[in-house]
Parts: structure tokens; sequence; C-alpha cells
């Protein structure tokens, strides 16, 4: 008899298969429910209303080095994305380079959220821009009230505080209240043209691709988690969950190089998959923990870094125990 399970994800050209039936999780039979990536992390890490999620990774390494983690991930990282173009700020406030940001007030949605942790992480590394240099001020981008999803104790030189709670922060950066915000969403206010509001980084590609060139970095934002109850339930699952993620992800790079007819609406897709096979490495977006060791260990020094894992998790304790030696033919 299949075990009944539900999942939540969102449903990228990598995870479609799952959605459309192309791969099934073996000895499973799985309610699959698209979602954005917030909804599935607030409703699983706060509820724990999903037996497999989409996860942020920031919230499970805080989660798992205290000890109190709802999930056990596997290393099928879902989400990866460069982040210099997630940092906003007023154009009329003096801000030219990152080193421009000491002293500034800068909103963020959620402090602990992995995009932020990866933005404050590269400041630091490689502008010398502590989290300390910073006044921040947490709120919701696009609707008020918007909170840590898992709590949070910073360090004591840290100024983080709440936005008014009838405030957004995109309004707050368009009337010029901030002088910038980090966010992984593009905020209301930039889209919509809003004057003195603009990128920090305006040609966020090519500082990205260098980053990577001189880092080799391509920054995991998230993976998927299962119950912990029904991995210690049933042993085998986790493997099976992982290998379902690895054959949907394998699916997609295939029909991302196939000429013939385009399996996305951009035009030049398949040059650029290629091109990114010569700049990145042939696997660019790449699963599993031996395999994305340098990216993990660099995310776990940055949360324990900035106050909020309490201890650095070695990636050899992140993942199921199973995923880490898949058999071979």
């Amino acid at each position: 008899m299949a075990l009944s399970l539900s999942l939540s994800a969102c449903n990228y050209d990598r995870t479609a298969a799952l959605f459309d039936g192309r791969v099934t999780i073996e000895g499973c039979d799985v309610m699959a429910v698209p979602l954005e990536p917030e909804e599935s992390f607030h409703r699983a890490f706060k509820f724990q209303e999903f037996d497999v999620s989409e996860i942020s990774m920031s919230s499970y390494l805080m989660t798992t080095a205290r000890g109190d983690a709802h999930y056990v991930a596997v290393p099928a990282f879902v989400s990866r994305l460069f982040r210099h173009s997630g940092i906003y700020i007023r154009t009329d406030r003096g801000i030219k380079r990152p080193e421009d940001l000491k002293g500034k007030t800068i909103g963020l949605p959620e402090y602990q959220m992995t995009a932020n942790v990866w933005i404050r992480g590269t400041l630091q590394d490689e502008h010398g821009v502590k989290p300390s240099d910073i006044k921040w001020r947490r709120g919701g981008l696009e609707e008020p009230g918007r909170e840590e999803r898992a709590k949070i104790k910073l360090p004591p030189e840290i100024d983080l505080q709440a936005v008014p709670e009838h405030r957004t922060l995109s309004d707050m950066l368009a009337k010029g209240e901030i002088d910038g915000l980090l966010s992984a969403r593009a905020p209301s206010c930039f889209i919509n043209g809003a004057p003195n509001v603009g990128r920090l980084f305006p040609d966020y590609p090519a500082v990205e691709e260098a980053y990577f060139k001189k880092t080799k970095l391509f920054p995991i934002m998230h993976a998927i988690g299962i119950r912990r109850s029904l991995v210690e339930q049933h042993p085998w699952l986790a493997v099976s969950v992982y290998k379902a993620f690895l054959k949907a992800k394998e699916l997609c790079m295939h029909e991302l190089g196939q000429i013939g007819h385009l399996a996305t609406s951009q035009p030049w897709s398949v040059y650029e998959h290629e091109r990114l096979q010569k700049v990145m490495g042939e696997d660019y977006w790449s699963y599993g923990a031996h395999e994305n060791r340098h990216g993990l260990e660099t995310l776990m020094r940055y949360s324990f870094e900035q106050g909020l894992s309490v201890r650095q998790v070695p990636v050899d304790e992140m993942f199921a125990k199973p995923t880490y030696d898949l058999s071979k033919i």
C-alpha cells in the first residue's frame, strides 16, 4: 500500500515533472500543491502542514542548530539565486558602492531570510560592510505586519527594529523614509518607476558572474524538507523523495538543451544554457551535499557569524543520512 503524502513546492521548471506526473515518488501517493515559497515556508515552519515542503535554508539551519527542526532536509536545492540584484537604494543618498551603506537605514522583510543572510555575508566578505554598520528596519514588503517566521535572538550590536505596523517597506522607500532595502522580490515602487529608487548594482548579471568566478559560489536558497516523524517511521522515504527531485531536475536540464523546440519562451535560452555550462560547469544547478559543500559551509558560517544559528552545523549533519550515499550501478 502506497504512503500518502502532501507536498508543497513552487512549480519551477526543475520541479514541474512532479506536478504534471512525469515523475513520481516511489512508494508514495502524492498530493502536490504548487505554492509560492513564502507561503510554503510560513505553513511549514509555523504549522507543519505538509509532509514534504520546500523550505528556507536559513530557517532550517537555525532550527537544526537549536535541535528543534520539525523537518529533515534532502539536498535538492530547488531555489538558487545570486543576490546582488536584491539591494535596492535611494539614489539621492550618495550610495554609489556597497561601502556607502555604512550608517544607512535599510529595510528588510525578515532579518533571517536566506537571501538576506547571503547579502549580508557578501557585503562583509567582499566589501568590508558588517551587519552592525547598518541600521535595520523590518516589515512587510507590500503588506504590513510581516514578522520573522523563525524566532531569532541577535547580538546586542545589531540595530533591528520593526517599522510601524501599518507601513510597508516599499512605501517607505518610495517616500525616502529608509535609505534602501534588501528584498528577494522587487518592490512595487521600483517596478513602478518611483523617483530616486534604483538598484545598487544596475548591471547585476555582470557583477554576479564576476562574483561567481571569484568565489565559486552559486547561493543556495531553498531545499526540500520531509516531516521528521515520517523519516523516522519510514527510513526509505528520504532517498525516494530525493531521487524524485533529482529526476525532475534531470528532465528540466535535458529540455533546456533542446534547440529543435524551446522549453522556455526565451528565444536564446539554449545558447544561454550552453554558455552557463561553460562559465559555471556542466551541472551548474547541482544537487547533493558533497557537490555543494563549499556553498553550504559558507551559508552556515554566515548564519553563525550573524548571530542566527547557535552553532555551526557541519555539512555531514544537515541532511537525511541516506542521501549522502546513493546506490550506484
